[in-house]
């Protein structure tokens, strides 16, 4: 196990880290590497050049260009659970002579069949779910200062939406050292605390989908104009808000790979608690989890304004225009004062 140390295997969703690091590997999050490029356009046209398609999504694309440009060598895949995508992109990987790891979540939450799944790979990786458990617990107070910056988000209004999203996001693989993860982001509390809280009269929006690539650029817009977003919901579940006394309870619990209908059960009382206005939806060009807006749309009973990104990594002067006039909407449902009003 000694010489995996510092060996990095590229994850292109969250996984079960824990069993990763109980075998010596360290996860990187290729999503948030191609993301926080600052060209990724240079990235997918590695991708584009290798023969990826044009409508093809521009993440994979993006993982794609991550991997050959830095010369990862070993990438865990996850077949079922995220993008139907990843398959073809994980048998590409194998043409180029990479090592693959598949990573299958159970096609639904259940903690007997999680457990199999964990136990498969543990033994793929050459460890052990004792062993994974240990860097379970090394990991709790990472994920509860996760949580808390959520709390401090939508309960005390102290953490922005861009803060809430990076730092969540993040905890898919803590950003490759949980130990400085876990410093950066109790020091980044103990600041936050110290904040003069957003306004009362702010609308309060929820992010539901995977995050977007232009999600820096959207939490400042919405909050230039009146509104933050106090929930997002598949960067909340990167963090295990819900945890549990084992890492099968703990992935049961991750709602991400599972139906939208199990998604549903973790953000209907969300939306509740945190007193949301109305939603927004994101999703992502040539991506079938876009058909999913059918059933939030029928399912939630809250104004939703629905964003398709591609490879605009900033918002559009058309989707600028569509979220102010979804926001406007907002302020005449609830009987918010207008932006200008409330600046006097």
């Amino acid at each position: 196990m000694n010489d995996k140390v510092s060996s990095i295997v590229g994850i292109t969703t969250t996984v079960p880290i824990e069993v990763l690091l109980a075998a010596g590997y360290k996860p990187v999050d290729l999503n948030n590497v191609f993301i926080s490029d600052p060209d990724p356009d240079r990235l997918v046209n590695i991708a584009e050049r290798a023969g990826f398609p044009i409508n093809c999504c521009t993440w994979i694309k993006g993982i794609y260009g991550v991997v050959m440009e830095r010369g990862i060598d070993t990438i865990l895949c996850v077949t079922t659970g995220d993008c139907s995508n990843t398959i073809m992109l994980m048998e590409v990987f194998r043409l180029k002579g990479l090592h693959v790891i598949p990573f299958a979540y159970p096609d639904h939450p259940d903690p007997f069949r999680m457990q199999h799944c964990l136990e498969s790979l543990a033994e793929a990786l050459d460890t052990n779910i004792e062993v994974a458990e240990e860097a379970r617990k090394k990991l709790e107070r990472a994920r509860r200062l996760a949580n808390e910056l959520d709390e401090l988000t939508w309960r005390e209004g102290l953490v922005g939406g861009w803060e809430n999203h990076y730092w969540l996001v993040s905890s898919s693989d803590f950003m490759g050292d949980p130990n400085e993860y876990e410093r950066k982001l109790g020091q980044l509390l103990m600041e936050s605390r110290e904040r003069k809280p957003y306004p009362d009269d702010m609308l309060r929006l929820a992010y539901i989908g995977v995050p977007s690539v232009f999600a820096r650029d959207l939490y400042g817009y919405l909050e230039s104009n009146g509104a933050r977003v106090v929930f997002n919901e598949i960067q909340r579940q990167f963090a295990m808000p819900n945890g549990g006394s084992s890492l099968a309870q703990q992935y049961t619990s991750y709602t991400y790979p599972y139906s939208i209908f199990d998604r549903l059960n973790d953000i209907l009382p969300q939306l509740r608690e945190r007193r949301v206005d109305g939603m927004i939806h994101y999703v992502q060009a040539f991506c079938h989890r876009g058909i999913g807006d059918i059933i939030f749309r029928h399912q939630i009973n809250l104004p939703i304004l629905t964003l398709e990104g591609n490879t605009d990594y900033l918002l559009t002067q058309h989707l600028r225009t569509r979220i102010e006039a979804f926001l406007d909407m907002l302020r005449r449902r609830t009987r918010v004062p207008p932006l200008e009003s409330r600046r006097q």
